[in-house]
């Protein structure tokens, strides 16, 4: 997921991490960002190589109905968070939980607190092909666990610069995994882009290590995301930053979004789906 709209500096008192008998401050070395305060900070997508591979488990099939109560239910918390902060906005000084991302609207639904660094928020997707529009490839500076669930006429694409490794699942027969172009790239740059489509009516889970890209778009309007970032207040201190910041610790690979036909497509280019990556060991 991407970065906030906006931030709150002084959070960085109430959520940075804290050991009561002297934390070690993390290694200089261990910094991803360039610039820790940059909301948009940009790496040059021809020399990034991921050192890791995302990892998706299917989780379950619902029938329809099920499905979009759940999706539903979800997605209301966010819009209900939206609607009580253009109402009563944050107060300065304060974590303002609900805000905009990429790919979604968010709220952070439990925040971090000293001596617990992670954090968890839910993510009412866009519908990519209402809005033309698609989030960027991206990574982050820790580690993050995502739940993607979808209903009825609704995918989630799933995409990353290296291949993904989904898991076997006995609720789930295989997904439609394919390879295209990374769109916009620089001139006489060619990077693949490996995809995999989430179906209607699922959850699926996705492992997503530190610094390895990846993209989500949603193609439908039922789509929510259960995401923990488990170092979430660690990355604060590790990187440097002013101040805790949701989800500030990212770094895009393009410098602009690109159009909904580059994303919203389920099949190959040839519209022949691929088998799946091979499964983790």
């Amino acid at each position: 997921m991407t970065q906030p709209t906006e931030a709150a500096p002084t959070e960085a008192t109430a959520h940075a991490p804290t050991d009561p008998a002297g934390a070690v401050p993390p290694d200089p070395g261990t910094r991803m960002k360039r610039s820790p305060d940059h909301e948009d900070e940009i790496l040059d997508v021809r020399t990034h190589r991921d050192p890791d591979r995302n990892r998706l488990t299917p989780v379950v099939r619902l029938p329809p109905e099920a499905a979009l109560t759940v999706v539903d239910a979800l997605a209301g918390l966010v819009r209900t968070a939206h609607r009580e902060e253009a109402e009563r906005p944050a107060p300065d000084g304060t974590l303002k939980r609900a805000q905009v991302f990429e790919e979604g609207d968010v709220f952070m639904l439990e925040p971090p607190f000293p001596g617990f660094f992670a954090d968890r928020y839910l993510m009412d997707f866009y519908d990519t092909t209402a809005r033309d529009i698609c989030s960027r490839m991206h990574l982050h500076t820790g580690l993050r666990f995502v739940r993607m669930m979808t209903g009825p006429d609704t995918t989630i694409r799933v995409s990353s610069l290296s291949p993904v490794t989904v898991r076997p699942s006995a609720a789930f027969g295989p997904l439609t995994a394919f390879t295209d172009e990374l769109p916009d790239t620089p001139e006489g740059v060619r990077r693949e882009r490996h995809n995999v489509i989430v179906p209607p009516n699922s959850w699926v889970d996705m492992q997503i290590p530190r610094g390895v890209s990846h993209q989500f778009n949603a193609v439908g309007p039922n789509a929510v995301i259960d995401s923990v970032h488990p170092e979430e207040s660690i990355e604060t201190l590790r990187e440097g930053m002013s101040g805790y910041r949701m989800m500030a610790q990212t770094i895009f690979l393009a410098k602009d979004r690109s159009p909904a036909d580059t994303c919203a497509g389920t099949t190959a280019p040839e519209d022949v789906p691929t088998p799946d990556d091979v499964p983790a060991p």
